[in-house]
């Protein structure tokens, strides 16, 4: 399957310039854990890093830090791991296991935020086949169970 079939179309973004305060506020505000911090907020989103909600609280609020002066160019992990929209969801799980990062913004051909996924998108994904996979056992077996009568 591919990553754009289970990736979230709905990417809050901000821009390098912004202050931790407001990154929390965007999260707060659109019920996220991260945004994705971008080069140019308005026009192509070319993704640069990604601030977390975690990010947040050990870094600033743990390490003593003014949300309001702190940029969020100095929070967030760089460089930043993508994934392109036409990549397998196989090779996502990969990488993000490689990096141990548990949410990747997905850019298109020319590398502008077209999504997120994140491991709740691929966990769900995994365990929807899981159970269809059950389904397949069950239905073989009363299929079996009912030739034999």
């Amino acid at each position: 399957m591919l990553v754009k079939e289970v990736c979230t179309p709905e990417v809050i973004c901000c821009a390098a310039q912004t202050n931790a305060l407001n990154a929390a506020r965007l999260m707060r505000h659109h019920h996220v854990g991260a945004v994705v911090v971008v080069d140019n907020e308005d026009e192509e989103r070319s993704p640069i890093g990604i601030v977390t909600d975690r990010d947040l609280a050990v870094k600033v609020i743990a390490g003593g830090l003014d949300p309001a002066t702190i940029v969020v160019t100095a929070l967030m992990q760089n460089p930043v791991v993508i994934v392109q929209e036409s990549e397998d969801c196989a090779q996502v799980i990969e990488r993000m296991s490689m990096h141990g990062v548990r949410r990747v913004p997905v850019v298109d051909g020319q590398g502008m935020v077209v999504g997120i996924v994140t491991l709740d998108d691929l966990l769900r994904m995994i365990v929807t086949h899981a159970n269809a996979l059950l389904n397949v056992m069950e239905k073989s077996a009363k299929a079996e169970r009912h030739a034999l009568r």
